[in-house]
């Protein structure tokens, strides 16, 4: 090499050190010098090199040698540095892993506010934002159905606006956050419209209800479903807390119609849904604007719905999986005429439906510890790959297993303490019976019992599937997921129908079991090769 060609290659070895700091392999190299534009043909005039696969080679070995061992781009610095200073040792064997704990663990059970703003409304009022205790069991029928749909049909959005709008925000692509917010409200929205429409058709060919218990049906699920999409980016973005705001000002609303107007209850439950949700977009919309012009945006390209569409299918069918999972058992049991007449294919019972939102209180206040572990699981994953070298890969693999288990053990310590509250809930004067003026019905406490225990599975898988997925293991919770739907419709609709309606529940618990057992699995082969997860999803 003549020296314009020693001051070429050195020029390009820099290059490739800013765009990917040190190569992992020589392929990256060569395709990082075909990505700069650097031809086949110039490469001998230029370089001084015969091919660009021998000044890949030389490139590669440079990168290697002792000096250059350390060798990273300018945000590879940035992001080492605030790492440093964000997982310092102090953070992990001091009083602040203390207060980390009681932030995150409030911060997870803060997100129970929303719905704990519902029980007290219809506690103290009879009437909250979606339901209303004097509805007769066809009213209720159309409501619950309408909530169950928004909640499906809307769950595969709202898991890839979690996964999606979470990578593009932290990766500090604003653009492209507030591009994917807008379109996945918009393409669920519709979807929700396109089931209406296609149910409307099939309800007119095989008439099983009223077209008024239709309307007021796919009214609730376009609300409702509606509402889950504009909540969802504010809980991506950090921004919990306006989730709470909006709740509180739709309920205040529905509450204050019902008290001071004559307005009938779909249409104030409808005013409140919507009051909700412009309340959360006119924000999310504020919010959006006013940080792509306080920070610029790395990007300014709209994602390619392709690519959007293969990084997040898994996602989106968990969402849609997970959601009708929870809700399975009710279909199940509401359709079921053994031990009872039901007039319609599909029925609301109140008593099954009282004991599964007493047990689904386990789901929710165990939501903080779910937080707290998969944050503190991050901050170790950092703080534990710093201070090993990989040839200790072994001994990173056990401490991060350790660490698993103790947050195995302080779910299941929480767990109890929730369990002396529900029983304490369902037992005491002061608890349901004080709420309702009536007491639990021996049919509610079994269903409440067996869905408790069938949560506390779901919330255990639920977990290990967090775990999973901040690695981008993205399949396995899927296939976890459809192995427990396929055990909870299965066992559900034979145990329904041999035994009794209620035994529905059944399905949910053996279900939630298969989840839990499933993900276990997974689990265990996750933490065996961390280092190696670690490592692929970076």
């Amino acid at each position: 090499m003549n020296p314009e060609q020693r001051k070429a290659v050195a020029h390009l070895i820099i290059a490739i050190k800013d765009r990917n700091g040190k190569p992992v392999n020589l392929n990256v190299v060569i395709a990082t010098i075909e990505s700069l534009g650097i031809r086949e043909v110039d490469v001998e005039k230029d370089f001084g090199f015969d091919s660009i696969l021998n000044l890949a080679n030389y490139i590669y070995k440079v990168f290697g040698l002792k000096a250059y061992n350390d060798l990273k781009n300018d945000k590879q610095r940035v992001v080492e540095a605030k790492n440093y200073k964000k997982i310092a040792i102090s953070s992990y064997f001091s009083s602040r892993a203390v207060k980390q704990f009681i932030l995150e663990n409030g911060s997870g059970i803060s997100n129970f506010l929303p719905v704990a703003i519902q029980v007290i409304s219809i506690v103290l009022f009879g009437i909250s934002l979606w339901t209303f205790s004097k509805f007769n069991n066809l009213q209720s029928t159309a409501v619950v159905l309408g909530v169950i749909v928004g909640f499906v049909a809307t769950g595969g959005f709202v898991q890839v606006i979690g996964k999606q709008v979470s990578y593009y925000w932290y990766n500090e692509d604003f653009y492209m956050a507030r591009h994917s917010v807008l379109n996945i409200i918009k393409y669920g929205t519709l979807t929700i419209l396109v089931i209406f429409i296609f149910s409307a058709l099939l309800n007119f060919i095989i008439p099983l209800y009223s077209i008024s218990f239709v309307i007021i049906c796919f009214s609730y699920a376009l609300f409702i479903g509606f509402l889950l999409l504009v909540l969802a980016p504010l809980y991506a973005l950090k921004q919990r807390w306006m989730i709470t705001v909006s709740i509180s000002l739709g309920t205040a609303l529905a509450l204050a119609l019902h008290f001071f107007t004559n307005v009938p209850v779909y249409f104030l439950h409808w005013a409140g849904i919507v009051v909700a949700a412009l309340t959360s977009i006119l924000y999310l919309q504020w919010f959006l604007k006013h940080t792509l012009k306080k920070k610029k945006s790395r990007s300014i390209v709209e994602p390619k719905v392709t690519l959007s569409i293969y990084r997040n299918f898994n996602y989106f069918l968990y969402g849609i999986f997970f959601f009708l999972f929870v809700f399975m058992d009710r279909i199940i049991a509401w359709s079921s005429s053994t031990n009872r007449e039901i007039p319609y294919l599909f029925y609301y019972e109140k008593d099954y439906e009282i004991g599964m939102d007493l047990a689904i209180l386990f789901f929710f206040l165990l939501g903080g510890v779910l937080e707290y572990s998969i944050s503190s699981f991050n901050r170790h994953l950092d703080y534990f790959q710093l201070i090993h070298t990989y040839s200790k890969f072994k001994k990173f693999n056990r401490k991060m297993t350790g660490l698993y288990h103790r947050h195995l053990r302080l779910l299941l310590f929480t767990t109890m303490g929730v369990a002396i509250l529900l029983y304490l809930i369902m037992t005491q004067p002061w608890g349901y019976k004080a709420g309702f003026d009536e007491a639990l019905s021996e049919l509610s406490i079994k269903v409440s019992i067996l869905g408790s225990i069938g949560y506390i599975f779901l919330t255990i898988g639920v977990l290990n599937t967090l775990y999973l997925y901040t690695l981008n293991q993205n399949r396995k919770p899927l296939v976890a997921i459809i192995a427990a739907l396929l055990t909870n419709f299965i066992s559900g609709v034979i145990l329904s129908r041999l035994i009794s309606y209620e035994y529905a529940v059944v399905g949910l618990m053996l279900g939630s079991l298969v989840f839990m057992l499933v993900t276990f699995r997974y689990t265990k082969q996750f933490f065996k090769n961390l280092d190696y997860y670690y490592y692929a999803a970076y």
